[in-house]
């Protein structure tokens, strides 16, 4: 069994994309596919399993559609069923130039505020994306 965390976190954004894309939370899909909240939970942050696939990942995964296989398939690199892609938003974003783009959006929504409270609400923001791991 693939064991590489990337492998897996690639696995639980394709199952959370899948989930949103069909308009369904967590709760839904967990009743779907027979399984408790906590495995989709589980499933969609790409926790690695200890020892062996649980045998939650294939039933989460047929009950987004997806075909037999793809669960491996995707851990193995391969792209998930319905098109979703692994995109990098790291390389794509200049953080320096996403500070005054979301500097500039503060000062245009957030008229009347002091210049201290727009740069907390741009550091509220850049944290968020940085928990996030976008930045």
């Amino acid at each position: 069994m693939n064991r590489d965390p990337h492998a897996w976190a690639r696995l639980g954004q394709a199952l959370a994309s899948a989930r949103r894309a069909l308009g369904l939370t967590q709760e839904e899909l967990a009743d779907q596919a027979d399984v408790g909240l906590g495995s989709v939970k589980n499933a969609e942050a790409g926790t690695v399993p200890k020892a062996r696939m649980p045998y939650t990942i294939p039933a989460i995964a047929k009950a987004l559609g997806w075909p037999d296989g793809a669960v491996d398939s995707v851990l193995e690199g391969g792209a998930p069923p319905g098109g979703w892609t692994d995109v990098s938003v790291q390389k794509q974003v200049d953080q320096a130039r996403l500070e005054a783009d979301i500097t500039y959006a503060n000062v245009r929504a957030l008229r009347g505020a002091s210049g201290a409270e727009i740069e907390a609400a741009t550091k509220a923001a850049l944290d968020v994306l940085r928990q996030h791991g976008l930045i």
